[in-house]
């Protein structure tokens, strides 16, 4: 059985994020080759974030901490701390709007 501190993963990867030139961090939680199923752990300084690209595959955002955006063509969506979003299947971006950490679950072809 694998188990992790959620708490103690997002202050560690905040703290990462702030320190990184790219203002990004993650860890994967679960998943890598011969799984279906990957989850990563995101942490975001604010004011940064991932640039527009293609959704993968079946996806959904939880909100752990911090604030941010979402936005898919002229759609946008907010969420902070224990908000949870099904990612639409076209082009996104994710910005941080405060220090923010958020669950990314992929469903992938594995």
């Amino acid at each position: 059985m694998e188990a992790a501190n959620l708490n103690q993963v997002v202050a560690e990867e905040l703290d990462a994020a702030r320190a990184a030139g790219s203002g990004r961090s993650s860890k994967s939680l679960y998943g890598g080759a011969g799984r279906r199923l990957r989850q990563v752990l995101m942490a975001l300084a604010a004011g940064r974030g991932l640039a527009e690209h293609e959704s993968p595959t079946e996806a959904t955002l939880q909100v752990l901490a911090g604030h941010v955006r979402l936005t898919a063509g002229e759609d946008s969506w907010e969420g902070k701390a224990g908000d949870y979003l099904v990612i639409p299947d076209q082009r996104h971006d994710l910005q941080a709007l405060q220090d923010s950490a958020v669950i990314l679950t992929v469903v992938t072809g594995a």
